[in-house]
């Protein structure tokens, strides 16, 4: 699941829709709909962004972040370390080869750590 497929599911519960009632309403299958909240696929089109806000009346701060989630929500992710430090080539490297040692708690804390480090 991705951050995106999340709060999908979370906007579907408040509205009180399913996937297949969403679906038919934005005039997509229900099975594109169940593939982007599960991380079984890429980052939606500007479009389809679009139209979910305004399918959820999504408003101004609250649209630019579900844009964001969106664009974050990649599940097959190339880090190009071509022009970067050695370090950097390690540090991707590790990540991409014991991501999936790391529980929930451990990934938090390391974005937390990321996003603390790059906001100087």
């Amino acid at each position: 699941m991705t951050p995106f497929g999340i709060k999908m599911r979370e906007l579907r519960a408040l509205k009180g829709v399913n996937q297949k009632q969403m679906a038919e309403d934005l005039k997509i299958s229900a099975a594109y709909l169940s593939a982007l909240e599960r991380g079984h696929r890429g980052e939606p089109s500007w479009q389809f962004l679009q139209r979910v806000i305004g399918y959820f009346n999504i408003i101004w701060d609250d649209a630019e972040e579900f844009q964001k989630l969106a664009a974050s929500s990649h599940t097959r992710v190339v880090v190009d370390t071509e022009n970067l430090s050695a370090s950097a080539t390690s540090l991707a490297n590790l990540l991409s080869d014991e991501i999936a040692k790391l529980t929930e708690k451990d990934c938090k804390k390391l974005i937390a750590e990321i996003k603390k480090l790059t906001s100087k």
